[in-house]
Protein backbone atom coordinates (compact mmCIF):
# COMPACT_ATOMS: atom_id res chain seq x y z
CA UNK A 1 0.00 0.00 0.00
CA UNK A 2 1.09 3.59 -1.13
CA UNK A 3 0.46 6.28 0.61
CA UNK A 4 0.94 9.64 -2.09
CA UNK A 5 0.36 12.91 -1.42
CA UNK A 6 -2.78 14.30 -3.45
CA UNK A 7 -2.20 18.17 -4.28
CA UNK A 8 -5.56 19.45 -5.09
CA UNK A 9 -4.49 23.02 -6.57
CA UNK A 10 -2.28 22.10 -8.67
CA UNK A 11 -2.47 22.43 -12.87
CA UNK A 12 0.06 19.59 -13.44
CA UNK A 13 -1.19 16.55 -15.69
CA UNK A 14 -0.12 13.98 -13.05
CA UNK A 15 -1.60 16.20 -10.18
CA UNK A 16 -4.74 16.56 -11.93
CA UNK A 17 -5.13 12.89 -12.47
CA UNK A 18 -4.39 11.40 -9.01
CA UNK A 19 -6.94 13.95 -7.58
CA UNK A 20 -9.55 12.91 -9.72
CA UNK A 21 -8.95 9.37 -8.95
CA UNK A 22 -8.49 10.28 -5.11
CA UNK A 23 -12.48 11.75 -5.39
CA UNK A 24 -13.65 9.27 -7.10
CA UNK A 25 -13.01 7.19 -4.08
CA UNK A 26 -15.24 8.94 -1.53
CA UNK A 27 -17.97 9.80 -4.45
CA UNK A 28 -17.71 5.90 -4.91
CA UNK A 29 -18.11 5.05 -1.40
CA UNK A 30 -21.12 7.24 -1.07
CA UNK A 31 -22.50 6.16 -3.36
CA UNK A 32 -22.77 2.08 -1.95
CA UNK A 33 -24.04 3.18 1.07
CA UNK A 34 -27.13 6.08 -0.57
CA UNK A 35 -26.86 5.00 -4.17
CA UNK A 36 -28.76 8.00 -6.34
CA UNK A 37 -29.36 9.69 -3.18
CA UNK A 38 -25.77 10.12 -2.10
CA UNK A 39 -23.57 13.13 -1.06
CA UNK A 40 -21.02 14.13 -3.47
CA UNK A 41 -18.28 16.45 -4.00
CA UNK A 42 -17.50 18.02 -7.15
CA UNK A 43 -13.55 18.54 -8.55
CA UNK A 44 -14.20 22.47 -7.97
CA UNK A 45 -15.62 22.47 -5.12
CA UNK A 46 -13.11 20.50 -3.35
CA UNK A 47 -10.78 22.87 -4.64
CA UNK A 48 -12.87 26.06 -3.40
CA UNK A 49 -12.46 24.50 0.04
CA UNK A 50 -8.98 24.31 -0.07
CA UNK A 51 -8.82 28.22 -1.39
CA UNK A 52 -10.55 29.05 1.84
CA UNK A 53 -9.39 30.68 4.84
CA UNK A 54 -10.66 28.64 7.81
CA UNK A 55 -8.46 25.12 7.18
CA UNK A 56 -5.62 23.75 6.12
CA UNK A 57 -5.55 20.50 4.60
CA UNK A 58 -3.60 17.50 3.70
CA UNK A 59 -4.91 15.02 1.38
CA UNK A 60 -3.82 11.87 0.71
CA UNK A 61 -4.39 8.65 -1.79
CA UNK A 62 -3.73 5.09 -0.89
CA UNK A 63 -2.68 3.17 -4.13
CA UNK A 64 -2.38 -0.67 -4.64
CA UNK A 65 -0.69 -1.18 -7.86
CA UNK A 66 -1.39 1.83 -10.38
CA UNK A 67 -4.81 1.75 -8.95
CA UNK A 68 -6.29 4.95 -6.32
CA UNK A 69 -8.45 2.63 -3.81
CA UNK A 70 -8.21 5.15 -0.75
CA UNK A 71 -8.90 8.90 -0.03
CA UNK A 72 -8.16 10.98 3.21
CA UNK A 73 -8.24 14.28 3.74
CA UNK A 74 -6.73 16.34 6.89
CA UNK A 75 -8.70 18.95 7.58
CA UNK A 76 -7.10 21.72 10.72
CA UNK A 77 -8.99 24.89 11.81
CA UNK A 78 -6.77 27.88 11.84
CA UNK A 79 -8.86 30.50 13.68
CA UNK A 80 -9.71 28.04 16.75
CA UNK A 81 -10.16 24.48 18.22
CA UNK A 82 -6.02 24.22 18.01
CA UNK A 83 -6.16 20.99 18.98
CA UNK A 84 -8.64 19.75 16.76
CA UNK A 85 -8.14 17.63 13.57
CA UNK A 86 -11.17 16.73 11.16
CA UNK A 87 -10.44 13.60 8.91
CA UNK A 88 -12.36 12.64 6.08
CA UNK A 89 -11.73 8.66 5.03
CA UNK A 90 -12.93 6.53 2.58
CA UNK A 91 -12.28 3.40 0.59
CA UNK A 92 -13.61 2.31 -2.73
CA UNK A 93 -16.17 -0.54 -2.09
CA UNK A 94 -13.98 -3.31 -3.64
CA UNK A 95 -11.02 -2.82 -2.31
CA UNK A 96 -11.99 -3.03 1.42
CA UNK A 97 -10.77 -4.95 4.50
CA UNK A 98 -7.04 -5.17 2.74
CA UNK A 99 -5.50 -2.34 4.88
CA UNK A 100 -6.37 0.83 2.99
CA UNK A 101 -8.41 2.24 5.69
CA UNK A 102 -5.84 1.39 8.55
CA UNK A 103 -3.10 2.93 6.73
CA UNK A 104 -4.83 6.09 6.01
CA UNK A 105 -5.99 6.45 9.73
CA UNK A 106 -2.66 5.61 10.97
CA UNK A 107 -0.97 8.59 8.82
CA UNK A 108 -3.80 10.96 9.91
CA UNK A 109 -2.65 10.17 13.30
CA UNK A 110 0.97 10.64 12.34
CA UNK A 111 0.20 13.49 10.88
CA UNK A 112 -1.91 15.31 13.72
CA UNK A 113 0.64 14.61 15.84
CA UNK A 114 3.19 16.09 13.65
CA UNK A 115 1.11 19.29 13.94
CA UNK A 116 0.72 19.39 17.67
CA UNK A 117 -2.95 18.73 17.05
CA UNK A 118 -4.60 15.98 19.99
CA UNK A 119 -8.09 15.58 19.20
CA UNK A 120 -8.98 13.96 16.45
CA UNK A 121 -12.68 13.48 14.70
CA UNK A 122 -13.90 10.93 11.63
CA UNK A 123 -17.56 10.76 10.50
CA UNK A 124 -19.26 7.64 9.52
CA UNK A 125 -22.31 7.11 7.65
CA UNK A 126 -25.63 4.92 7.40
CA UNK A 127 -28.79 4.37 5.65
CA UNK A 128 -32.17 4.20 8.27
CA UNK A 129 -32.31 0.20 7.63
CA UNK A 130 -28.63 -0.40 8.02
CA UNK A 131 -26.46 -0.42 10.80
CA UNK A 132 -22.85 1.82 11.62
CA UNK A 133 -20.71 -0.57 10.40
CA UNK A 134 -17.98 1.54 9.96
CA UNK A 135 -17.55 3.08 12.96
CA UNK A 136 -18.44 -0.06 15.07
CA UNK A 137 -16.14 -2.35 13.22
CA UNK A 138 -13.71 0.43 12.04
CA UNK A 139 -13.22 3.80 14.24
CA UNK A 140 -14.17 1.83 17.39
CA UNK A 141 -11.62 -0.73 16.70
CA UNK A 142 -8.98 1.92 16.40
CA UNK A 143 -9.86 3.49 19.90
CA UNK A 144 -12.33 6.23 18.71
CA UNK A 145 -15.40 6.63 20.71
CA UNK A 146 -18.85 8.15 19.56
CA UNK A 147 -19.48 11.61 20.27
CA UNK A 148 -22.67 12.73 18.26
CA UNK A 149 -25.31 10.86 15.93
CA UNK A 150 -26.84 13.13 13.44
CA UNK A 151 -30.45 12.29 11.62
CA UNK A 152 -29.87 12.64 7.79
CA UNK A 153 -33.62 14.06 6.08
CA UNK A 154 -34.83 15.27 3.06
CA UNK A 155 -38.11 16.86 2.06
CA UNK A 156 -39.87 16.91 -1.22
CA UNK A 157 -40.16 19.75 -3.63
CA UNK A 158 -41.97 21.68 -4.52
CA UNK A 159 -44.27 21.47 -1.55
CA UNK A 160 -47.39 23.25 -0.63
CA UNK A 161 -46.94 26.19 -1.44
CA UNK A 162 -49.79 28.23 0.64
CA UNK A 163 -48.90 25.81 3.45
CA UNK A 164 -45.66 26.91 3.63
CA UNK A 165 -46.34 30.36 2.75
CA UNK A 166 -48.75 29.93 5.98
CA UNK A 167 -45.64 28.78 8.27
CA UNK A 168 -43.56 31.63 7.30
CA UNK A 169 -45.80 34.26 8.13
CA UNK A 170 -46.61 32.20 11.41
CA UNK A 171 -49.26 35.05 11.48
CA UNK A 172 -50.93 32.06 14.54
CA UNK A 173 -48.11 33.43 16.69
CA UNK A 174 -49.05 36.80 18.60
CA UNK A 175 -45.35 38.43 18.62
CA UNK A 176 -44.83 37.40 14.96
CA UNK A 177 -45.02 40.98 13.45
CA UNK A 178 -41.88 41.35 16.00
CA UNK A 179 -39.99 39.81 13.22
CA UNK A 180 -39.01 40.34 9.78
CA UNK A 181 -37.89 36.96 7.53
CA UNK A 182 -35.40 38.95 4.45
CA UNK A 183 -33.83 36.56 2.08
CA UNK A 184 -31.04 37.18 0.17
CA UNK A 185 -28.80 35.13 -2.95
CA UNK A 186 -25.68 34.42 -3.75
CA UNK A 187 -23.96 36.97 -1.14
CA UNK A 188 -25.33 38.96 1.06
CA UNK A 189 -25.39 42.85 2.26
CA UNK A 190 -22.61 44.14 4.19
CA UNK A 191 -24.78 45.25 6.45
CA UNK A 192 -25.60 41.50 7.34
CA UNK A 193 -22.29 40.62 7.82
CA UNK A 194 -21.55 41.23 11.29
CA UNK A 195 -24.80 39.88 13.05
CA UNK A 196 -23.99 36.21 10.84
CA UNK A 197 -20.88 36.43 12.54
CA UNK A 198 -22.39 36.67 15.74
CA UNK A 199 -24.98 33.77 14.53
CA UNK A 200 -22.33 31.49 12.94
CA UNK A 201 -19.81 31.65 16.68
CA UNK A 202 -23.14 30.88 18.46
CA UNK A 203 -23.77 27.94 16.66
CA UNK A 204 -20.10 26.54 18.20
CA UNK A 205 -22.10 26.99 21.48
CA UNK A 206 -25.84 27.05 21.57
CA UNK A 207 -26.36 24.33 18.68
CA UNK A 208 -26.30 21.01 20.59
CA UNK A 209 -22.33 19.37 20.65
CA UNK A 210 -23.00 15.65 22.26
CA UNK A 211 -20.01 14.84 23.58
CA UNK A 212 -17.25 16.24 21.48
CA UNK A 213 -14.60 18.13 22.44
CA UNK A 214 -15.17 21.53 20.68
CA UNK A 215 -14.07 25.02 21.56
CA UNK A 216 -16.17 28.15 20.62
CA UNK A 217 -15.36 29.23 17.09
CA UNK A 218 -14.12 32.70 15.65
CA UNK A 219 -16.08 34.45 13.37
CA UNK A 220 -15.73 37.86 12.02
CA UNK A 221 -17.65 39.29 8.99
CA UNK A 222 -14.17 38.64 6.67
CA UNK A 223 -14.73 34.67 7.76
CA UNK A 224 -18.43 35.28 7.15
CA UNK A 225 -17.58 36.57 3.62
CA UNK A 226 -15.37 33.92 3.07
CA UNK A 227 -17.41 31.11 4.07
CA UNK A 228 -19.75 32.10 1.33
CA UNK A 229 -17.19 33.08 -1.49
CA UNK A 230 -15.97 29.90 -1.59
CA UNK A 231 -19.18 28.16 -2.43
CA UNK A 232 -19.96 30.72 -4.95
CA UNK A 233 -16.49 30.58 -6.76
CA UNK A 234 -16.89 26.61 -6.61
CA UNK A 235 -20.14 27.01 -9.07
CA UNK A 236 -22.94 26.50 -6.15
CA UNK A 237 -25.76 28.44 -5.34
CA UNK A 238 -26.72 29.23 -2.43
CA UNK A 239 -29.58 31.34 -0.25
CA UNK A 240 -29.54 32.94 3.41
CA UNK A 241 -32.73 33.66 4.78
CA UNK A 242 -32.61 35.64 8.42
CA UNK A 243 -34.88 36.65 11.14
CA UNK A 244 -34.34 40.41 11.89
CA UNK A 245 -35.94 41.62 15.42
CA UNK A 246 -37.26 44.92 14.62
CA UNK A 247 -37.17 45.99 17.96
CA UNK A 248 -33.45 45.83 18.26
CA UNK A 249 -32.73 45.96 14.29
CA UNK A 250 -30.19 42.94 14.58
CA UNK A 251 -30.36 39.53 13.26
CA UNK A 252 -31.36 37.12 15.44
CA UNK A 253 -31.79 33.56 13.49
CA UNK A 254 -30.36 32.24 10.40
CA UNK A 255 -30.80 29.20 7.93
CA UNK A 256 -28.50 28.68 4.42
CA UNK A 257 -29.14 26.21 1.19
CA UNK A 258 -26.97 25.71 -1.27
CA UNK A 259 -27.48 23.83 -4.29
CA UNK A 260 -24.83 22.29 -6.44
CA UNK A 261 -24.01 22.74 -10.08
CA UNK A 262 -23.36 18.74 -9.87
CA UNK A 263 -26.47 17.97 -8.29
CA UNK A 264 -29.30 21.01 -9.68
CA UNK A 265 -32.20 18.81 -8.23
CA UNK A 266 -30.83 18.88 -4.91
CA UNK A 267 -30.47 21.41 -2.01
CA UNK A 268 -27.91 21.03 1.06
CA UNK A 269 -29.44 22.97 4.08
CA UNK A 270 -26.14 24.00 5.76
CA UNK A 271 -26.05 25.78 9.29
CA UNK A 272 -29.39 26.86 10.90
CA UNK A 273 -29.89 28.83 14.37
CA UNK A 274 -32.19 31.09 16.14
CA UNK A 275 -30.26 33.12 19.15
CA UNK A 276 -31.09 31.62 22.37
CA UNK A 277 -32.67 35.19 23.62
CA UNK A 278 -35.39 34.95 20.45
CA UNK A 279 -36.70 31.28 20.74
CA UNK A 280 -40.09 30.40 21.79
CA UNK A 281 -41.60 32.54 18.75
CA UNK A 282 -41.55 29.60 15.62
CA UNK A 283 -38.64 31.84 14.10
CA UNK A 284 -36.98 28.17 12.93
CA UNK A 285 -39.59 27.40 11.16
CA UNK A 286 -40.30 30.67 9.50
CA UNK A 287 -36.72 30.24 8.20
CA UNK A 288 -36.62 27.09 6.73
CA UNK A 289 -39.87 27.84 5.10
CA UNK A 290 -38.79 30.62 3.58
CA UNK A 291 -36.00 28.89 2.23
CA UNK A 292 -37.99 26.67 0.51
CA UNK A 293 -40.22 28.99 -0.55
CA UNK A 294 -37.36 30.59 -2.14
CA UNK A 295 -35.88 27.31 -3.53
CA UNK A 296 -39.15 26.97 -5.30
CA UNK A 297 -39.11 30.01 -6.94
CA UNK A 298 -35.33 30.50 -7.94
CA UNK A 299 -34.43 27.11 -9.22
CA UNK A 300 -37.20 25.10 -9.79
CA UNK A 301 -35.36 22.20 -10.95
CA UNK A 302 -34.75 21.11 -7.23
CA UNK A 303 -36.61 17.73 -5.97
CA UNK A 304 -35.45 18.24 -2.48
CA UNK A 305 -33.54 19.69 0.63
CA UNK A 306 -31.16 17.43 2.33
CA UNK A 307 -30.44 18.20 6.45
CA UNK A 308 -28.50 16.85 8.98
CA UNK A 309 -29.45 17.05 12.82
CA UNK A 310 -27.90 15.87 15.98
CA UNK A 311 -31.13 13.09 17.36
CA UNK A 312 -31.07 14.97 20.44
CA UNK A 313 -31.70 18.11 19.23
CA UNK A 314 -35.63 17.79 19.30
CA UNK A 315 -36.87 21.10 18.70
CA UNK A 316 -35.18 21.30 15.08
CA UNK A 317 -36.60 18.18 14.47
CA UNK A 318 -39.64 19.12 14.72
CA UNK A 319 -39.38 21.77 13.08
CA UNK A 320 -38.43 19.19 10.32
CA UNK A 321 -41.65 16.92 10.77
CA UNK A 322 -43.37 19.86 10.71
CA UNK A 323 -42.13 20.89 6.89
CA UNK A 324 -42.41 17.35 5.90
CA UNK A 325 -38.49 16.02 6.30
CA UNK A 326 -38.25 12.32 6.32
CA UNK A 327 -35.37 10.66 7.71
CA UNK A 328 -32.86 8.40 5.36
CA UNK A 329 -29.96 8.36 7.11
CA UNK A 330 -27.41 9.03 9.77
CA UNK A 331 -23.95 10.18 10.48
CA UNK A 332 -22.30 9.91 13.76
CA UNK A 333 -19.21 11.84 14.87
CA UNK A 334 -16.10 9.92 16.40
CA UNK A 335 -13.50 11.13 18.23
CA UNK A 336 -10.35 10.47 19.61
CA UNK A 337 -7.36 12.28 22.00
CA UNK A 338 -4.18 11.06 21.06
CA UNK A 339 -1.61 10.59 24.39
Amino acid sequence: MDLRRVHPLSDEPDDRQLFDEWLEVRNASQTAIFGVEHSSWSAEEMRGRRRGITHRFTDVAAIEGERVVGMLSLAEPLHDNPELALVMLAVHPDARRRGAGSAMLAEAERAVREHGRRVVQVDTEWRSDQQDDSGEGFAAGHGYSAGQTTIRSRMALPADRHQLQTLATSTDVEDAAAFEIEASWDGVPEAWLDDLAVLEQRMSTDAPQGDLQLEEEEWDAERVRADLQWALDAGRRLVVVVARDLSVDRLVGFTQAQVSAESPTLAYQQDTLVLREARGNRLGLRLKARAALELMDELPDVRGVRTWNADDNTHMLAVNAELGYVPEGHLRVWEKRLT
